[in-house]
């Protein structure tokens, strides 16, 4: 979830406060304690036409469209291995050279494809229905087809109008991944329970997929005395997994990732200082786990840590609020892993 930063630059006085006609009226600046609104919040505001629907809805299903044919793709792959009995990738990463020689292939992606992008949308649906609930501007979800291991590089929604009060950021920032979180559950626990139990998979692997702790507890309550290294998840199966690894992935506590939006809320105070420490984090995890994390610490290290302010950052969030913050840290736990791939040479 990305929202637009609608303040003024960094480099002008912060009392002053101009109206639409650019009218200086700082003098207000003096009361902003006993505002509702902070007139710093509001400077600079700039409030445009909305986009055109039409055009930003053909977008969003243009992307849409793309991510279900490399989805397909790479679940088509998934499945094909699945059925030899051999990890995913196992004769090497090629599902759209394959698909040259065998269209008919695309089909057998299905269940990956549907499952992870029914879980990905409603992670996005979540931020869009909470949005809509405040009255807050927000675009389409728009996803990202990429070739990769899994097909997408995820979705997004863009935030276009300012947000009220630390309620409103905390809902919008928690709806998606507690969303898309429930809809993987049981694609996983299906998956599961159901999946094949192969000793020594992971050995034969030229890229192994790292489990989750909720990949650990489900597998040692529906298929006891099964290590979860001898489980080879099917194609929903694995497309839950890739959900858990983007829910955790969101929930990193940095930045304007819903993590950093849920942290803002509770802190703004320590936003950058554990946006900061979370980025140095993962660069000594890309050290010893899982080099990609360096791409996710250095990514906002240079964009910034700054983020957009609230008309009314003052109400503080309520006692249920609190504990829900509990529960998407408990999420996260559940999600998080330090190596989710490894390349073995």
């Amino acid at each position: 979830m990305d929202i637009e930063s609608h303040n003024g630059s960094s480099n002008q006085s912060p009392y002053d406060v101009r109206n639409a006609d650019g009218e200086n009226i700082s003098e207000y600046a003096g009361i902003e304690s006993e505002l509702p609104y902070s007139p710093r919040a509001l400077q600079g505001l700039v409030y445009g036409p909305p986009p055109p629907r039409r055009r930003a809805l053909v977008v969003a299903l243009s992307l849409f469209a793309m991510t279900v044919f490399t989805t397909l793709a790479v679940g088509a792959q998934m499945a094909f291995d699945y059925a030899q009995d051999a990890a995913p990738y196992t004769r090497g990463f090629s599902p759209f050279a394959d698909l040259l020689h065998a269209p008919r292939m695309l089909l057998e992606g299905i269940p990956f494809s549907f499952t992870l992008l029914g879980i990905l949308l409603a992670h996005e649906l979540g931020h869009f229905f909470a949005c809509r609930y405040y009255g807050i501007a927000a675009s389409y979800p728009y996803f990202i087809p990429a070739p990769t291991l899994i097909g997408t590089m995820g979705a997004f929604i863009r935030i276009r109008s300012p947000i009220v009060n630390r309620k409103a950021l905390f809902d919008v920032a928690l709806a998606g991944p507690v969303v898309g979180f429930i809809f993987a559950l049981p694609a996983l626990a299906i998956a599961v329970h159901y999946s094949k139990v192969i000793p020594g998979i992971q050995s034969e692997a030229v890229i192994s997929f790292g489990n989750p702790l909720l990949v650990d507890l489900f597998t040692r309550w529906l298929r006891p005395g099964v290590a979860p290294g001898d489980l080879l998840l099917d194609p929903v199966g694995r497309a839950a997994w890739v959900g858990l690894f983007c829910t955790a992935m969101n929930l990193l506590p940095m930045g304007q990732l819903d993590g950093g939006h849920l942290l803002y809320t509770l802190s703004s105070k320590l936003h950058k200082p554990l946006s900061l420490f979370t980025s140095i984090t993962l660069l000594v995890l890309s050290r010893f786990f899982w080099v990609g994390w360096a791409v996710w610490a250095i990514l906002p290290l240079l964009l910034g840590f700054r983020h957009p302010t609230l008309l009314d950052r003052w109400e503080p969030l309520d006692r249920k609020r609190r504990l829900w913050a509990l529960v998407a840290l408990a999420i996260f736990l559940l999600c998080f892993m330090p190596q989710p791939f490894t390349i073995h040479e």
